[in-house]
C-alpha cells in the first residue's frame, strides 16, 4: 500500500490558512493511521467546486422555504408538528454548511467562504468564526484533554437511560442555552479534569478577532429578529416554525449525531476508531447526516476534502483496504454501541 500524506488544509485562493493557530491537522500522524490515499488523489479530491457548494446552499434554503410554506398554506397542528421536525433537519443542514465554511471548504476566496458560512451560522444562532476556533481544537486534539467536544461525546457508553434522558431534555428545550453558550465561545467543563478548556490558547489573533465580531453579529441578529417578526405581523409563525425547532428538535439532533460520530470509541488513540462513519439510508441521511457528514472518519483523516467528495474518498479508501478495521458501521449497530450499558463494549488494545 502506498503511504499517503496530505497538508492540513488545501490552499485557499486568498492564502493564509496555514498560519500558526489557523490550521486543521489531518489524522494521518496519529497512531494506526491508515495508508490511505495517494497525495495525487487527495489533491484532486480537495479541489473546491463552487457550483456544488452553491447547489448545497440552494438545496438547504429551498428546503427551509418549502417547510416554512406548508403550514402557512394549511395551518393545522399536524402540519405545524411535521414542519418543526423537518425544519430541525434543515437547520442542522445550515450548521453543517457553517462547519464546512469553518474548514474553508465552501468557496475558494476567503471572504466569500466566510460570508456564506457566517450567514448560515447566523440564522441557526451559530457564529461560524467562533465555532472555527473551537472546532480546530477538536480536530487537532481529538479525544485529548483540550478537545472541546469531549464533555459532549466522552464517556460513552453510559447506558440507555442516560442518553434517553439527555435527548429528552434536549427535546424539551432545557439544554439549548448550553449549546449556544458553547458556540458563542464559552468552553464547556471537562468532566475528567473538572476545569474549563482554554480554546484561545491555540488560536491566531486573526481568528480571535473574527470570532469576537461574529459573536456580536449573531447576538444582535437574534435580539432583533423577534422584534422585526412581530412588527411585520409574523411573530408567532417565526416562534413556532423557526425558534421552536431551533431550541428543541435541533438540540437532540446535534447531540445524537455528535455521539454517533465519536461516542463509545474502541480506541481513542487511533483515527480509525476515535471517529465513526455511519452508513444510513438516504431517506434518513438528509435529516440526521446532511451534506455527507456521516463520512466522519474520512473527514478527520482528510479535512481538506469538501463534503461532496467524501463519498468518493470513502469508496477509494475502501477499495485500498484503508478502512478494513475502521469504525465503519451501519446506523443500527452504531445506535447499539452508544446506547449500550457501561462496560458492555470491548476496547481495542
Amino acid at each position: 500500500m502506498i503511504p499517503s500524506a496530505t497538508p492540513a488544509n488545501a490552499p485557499n485562493t486568498d492564502g493564509g490558512i496555514d498560519a500558526p493557530g489557523e490550521e486543521f491537522q489531518d489524522g494521518l500522524s496519529r497512531r494506526d493511521a491508515p495508508a490511505g490515499l495517494p497525495p495525487g488523489d487527495v489533491r484532486r479530491l480537495s479541489a473546491l467546486n463552487p457550483w456544488r457548494s452553491t447547489a448545497a446552499l440552494l438545496w438547504t434554503f429551498g428546503g427551509i422555504a418549502a417547510v416554512m410554506a406548508a403550514p402557512l398554506v394549511y395551518w393545522h397542528p399536524l402540519t405545524i408538528a411535521a414542519a418543526v421536525v423537518a425544519m430541525a433537519g434543515f437547520q442542522q443542514s445550515l450548521f453543517v454548511l457553517a462547519h464546512d465554511a469553518a474548514h474553508y471548504r465552501l468557496f475558494g476566496p476567503r471572504w466569500l467562504n466566510d460570508l456564506a458560512g457566517q450567514f448560515c451560522g447566523l440564522l441557526a444562532g451559530i457564529p461560524m468564526s467562533a465555532y472555527r476556533v473551537l472546532h480546530r481544537l477538536h480536530h487537532n486534539h481529538l479525544y485529548g484533554k483540550i478537545d472541546p467536544d469531549l464533555p459532549l461525546v466522552g464517556g460513552y457508553p453510559r447506558g440507555r437511560a442516560y442518553l434517553l434522558k439527555k435527548l429528552g431534555k434536549d427535546l424539551l428545550g432545557l439544554t439549548a442555552y448550553r449549546t449556544y453558550a458553547y458556540f458563542l465561545g464559552a468552553p464547556p467543563v471537562n468532566t475528567e479534569t473538572n476545569a474549563r478548556n482554554r480554546p484561545l490558547d491555540d488560536t491566531s489573533p486573526r481568528l480571535r478577532q473574527a470570532a469576537l465580531r461574529n459573536r456580536r453579529a449573531v447576538i444582535a441578529f437574534h435580539a432583533a429578529a423577534p422584534i422585526a417578526a412581530f412588527a411585520a405581523g409574523w411573530g408567532w409563525e417565526y416562534l413556532l416554525l423557526w425558534v421552536l425547532p431551533l431550541v428543541t428538535v435541533l438540540q437532540a439532533l446535534l447531540r445524537l449525531r455528535a455521539v454517533l460520530e465519536h461516542g463509545a470509541p474502541r480506541d481513542t488513540a487511533s483515527p480509525l476508531l476515535a471517529a465513526r462513519t455511519n452508513l444510513a439510508p438516504a431517506w434518513l441521511r438528509w435529516w440526521l447526516f446532511p451534506h455527507h457528514v456521516n463520512y466522519h472518519i474520512e473527514h478527520h483523516l482528510y479535512p481538506s476534502i469538501p463534503h461532496y467528495r467524501l463519498p468518493e474518498a470513502h469508496r477509494l479508501m475502501t477499495a485500498r483496504g484503508a478502512l478494513e478495521n475502521a469504525e465503519v458501521v451501519r446506523l443500527p449497530e452504531a445506535l447499539g454501541k452508544i446506547f449500550a450499558e457501561p462496560g458492555a463494549l470491548p476496547l481495542a488494545h
